[in-house]
């Protein structure tokens, strides 16, 4: 083997060594992003389906009933670090009024999402969403 093929060789390594920590860090860092999004999109999911849950069953505090508390528990096992849900009950308008029939029910739903590609050095993001139902 001739000296020129031996540099060349040691000259790919090197090269090698230099780009892959950069192509693993973007690898890592698209897949967190997919993390990011599927959560963020749990969380949208859990707002609507809370909000049309409670509009029908509203309990006394609104948000209580069993089919709410059961669609909370199904949208915490599909999305982790899921907060507690707040209800508020307004007219059209946004103003604040009383859970009766016409009026809105309004969820807002949070959960703390953690990127993984920088090693822990960010900041957790609180992702949140908020969905509104007509009561029936």
């Amino acid at each position: 083997m001739s000296t020129q093929d031996r540099r060349d060789r040691g000259q790919a390594l090197v090269e090698f060594s230099l780009a892959i920590p950069i192509f693993l860090l973007m690898l890592v860092a698209v897949f967190d992003l997919g993390k990011g999004i599927y959560m963020y999109n749990g969380v949208a999911e859990a707002a609507r389906e809370l909000s049309r849950t409670t509009s029908l069953n509203l309990g006394s505090p609104v948000g209580t009933s069993a089919a709410t508390t059961d669609a909370i528990a199904t949208a915490r096992s599909i999305t982790p670090d899921l907060g507690t849900p707040t209800f508020t009950c307004s007219d059209l308008y946004g103003i604040s009024a009383g859970c009766t029939s016409g009026n809105w029910v309004g969820v807002t739903v949070t959960a703390s999402y953690r990127p993984l590609s920088f090693l822990g050095m960010l900041a957790p993001v609180t992702l949140s969403s908020t969905s509104s139902a007509q009561i029936p």
